[in-house]
């Protein structure tokens, strides 16, 4: 068997790499290439993208001549079962089928996912299918009518996550030559003489492709290419799973997967936060993130390999599933995970993470908010001026603002004349209000109107810039606070004097507010 997986490696490597030189010039002269889009692509000049059919052909020939060499020497069959093997190839060249429509003439994606469903339900059909979740449902079977759709989903989503990472000069086929090589070790392992033959073929006519795919590129993975191998690895994760043990058969291809369904799940994700369509295309995938950074073009595709060598590696220590090898992996993978998103700068995430610190600091929220409505009661029956200000004292005292400047403005139909301190009135948390204007600060002046449309004056409120968020709804303040505050102000101002007979030998007049 050694001699034979050595062998079909090698022809399909060598196939691939006269096919790919050949489709490429073919391609060219035809004028079958893919022009840059403005914001999304980051080749400079148009390249043919049927690199698939390549690979498709020398994956083929390659099987083919298996079969051929198999009817002269029957002991090459020995352990294989060639149903098994048409019951894989004949969804996947639908499959096939789909990309090359695509790159030729262009398809929606419901029309992909619908092709991609009835080749899926082709592999259930033929026994490759999700048969339980240890995870959720321990050891328990699931009917046809749980697992069908399952089956779909794993297919679908797989087979488009190399679609997806497909965004630079030979990201996704190498991605897929370690998840290649991961599912030809697992089926050794196993015995899976099948699989091992299949990925061990696919994965000759991988890298003989990546020859004219690596930075700088020559031709391009397609559709073609990309939808083919991605289905052909989600269809050899679901044959492994009928002999493998029921955690390795799940736990090893979602590792092993781990860069396009990471991709898959960022974009996703980042996109229903933003409110855009799911199938909006866009230059925020991980590898143009790496671009933005200062990373070349080479120097990205060659991180995201080793990123990728690293899944592999540790799907590979899955092999022998005990309880600290699972908790090893489960470690590094999502400690790497959460590191490498942190260091991408997603506005999404970031955005995330303040709902998170606001939903920690919402008790304080909660208590600053009520300091603000209180404030508003209170207003409302002050019964003079000191009491008006003593209520914003101690309002904005309690709260995240670090200064306020009342400032009042006087109407015809005043009784009480505040003193020019008071017209002016200031307080801040610093030791007096120059204070703050020798900190970096913003303001926010909300201008005070009273319910019956009279004008009295503004409140300032200052803020120190800082990277704590500010603890409250700052609707209160723009809402009901600034007309409940002019309309105390204008009854306070407005209210007449009252004389207080004076005592003798006393010649002060205290004034009252009725």
């Amino acid at each position: 068997m050694t001699l034979l997986f050595f062998g079909l490696f090698a022809f399909s490597l060598a196939l691939s790499f006269v096919g790919t030189r050949e489709v490429r010039d073919l391609a060219t002269r035809r004028g079958w290439v893919s022009a840059p889009r403005e914001g999304r692509h980051v080749h400079q000049a148009p390249l043919p993208r049927l690199g698939g059919v390549a690979i498709f052909l020398a994956f083929s020939v390659s099987l083919g001549m298996w079969l051929g060499l198999s009817l002269v020497f029957p002991r090459l069959r020995d352990g294989l079962a060639p149903i098994t093997l048409l019951r894989i190839y004949v969804p996947a060249c639908l499959i096939f089928c789909l990309g090359i429509y695509d790159d030729l003439r262009g398809a929606g994606p419901y029309l992909k996912f619908a092709v991609q469903a009835i080749a899926a339900a082709m592999l259930f059909a033929g026994g490759m299918r999700v048969l339980d979740l240890p995870l959720i449902f321990g050891s328990y079977s699931l009917p046809w009518f749980v697992g069908l759709p399952l089956t779909v989903l794993w297919v679908v989503a797989i087979t488009n996550a190399f679609n997806l990472i497909d965004g630079l000069d030979g990201l996704a086929a190498g991605s897929a030559l370690f998840s290649t090589m991961v599912f030809f070790v697992v089926s050794l392992v196993d015995h899976s003489w099948l699989g091992s033959l299949m990925s061990v073929t696919l994965a000759g006519a991988i890298l003989g492709f990546l020859r004219f795919n690596f930075n700088p590129a020559t031709i391009f993975l397609g559709d073609s290419g990309s939808l083919f191998i991605g289905f052909m690895l989600s269809a050899l994760a679901l044959a492994g799973a009928q002999k493998a043990p029921t955690f390795v058969a799940v736990a090893i291809p979602v590792v092993s997967f781990g860069l396009p369904i990471l991709e898959t799940l960022l974009s996703i994700l980042r996109r229903l936060m933003s409110g855009r369509p799911i199938f909006t295309a866009d230059r925020e995938h991980i590898h143009h993130k790496l671009l933005e950074m200062g990373f070349s073009h080479r120097q990205v595709v060659i991180v995201l390999y080793a990123v990728s060598a690293i899944f592999a590696m540790l799907s590979l220590f899955l092999l022998w599933p005990t309880g600290s090898t699972l908790g090893l992996v489960l470690v590094v993978v999502g400690t790497g995970i959460w590191l490498g998103v942190q260091h991408l700068n997603y506005l999404e995430f970031g955005e995330l993470r303040r709902v998170a610190q606001r939903t920690i600091d919402q008790r304080q929220i909660v208590i600053n908010d009520l300091a603000v409505r209180r404030a508003v009661e209170e207003l409302k029956v002050a019964g003079d001026f000191n009491q008006v200000r003593s209520v914003l004292v101690a309002a904005f005292d309690s709260n995240d603002f670090d200064a306020f400047e009342l400032q009042l403005k006087s109407l015809p139909g005043d009784q009480a004349v505040p003193s020019e301190t008071d017209r002016h009135f200031h307080w801040s948390k610093f030791p007096h209000m120059a204070a703050i204007s020798s900190q970096p600060s913003w303001k926010l002046t909300l201008d005070l109107v009273t319910t019956s449309n009279q004008p009295r004056g503004s409140l300032v409120v200052y803020r120190v810039y800082s990277r704590r968020d500010l603890q409250l709804d700052v609707n209160l303040l723009t809402s009901e606070f600034p007309a409940t505050l002019a309309d105390a102000l204008h009854r306070v101002l407005t209210m007449p004097e009252v004389l207080v007979p004076a005592v003798p030998g006393d010649t002060r007049i205290l004034a009252a507010n009725l």
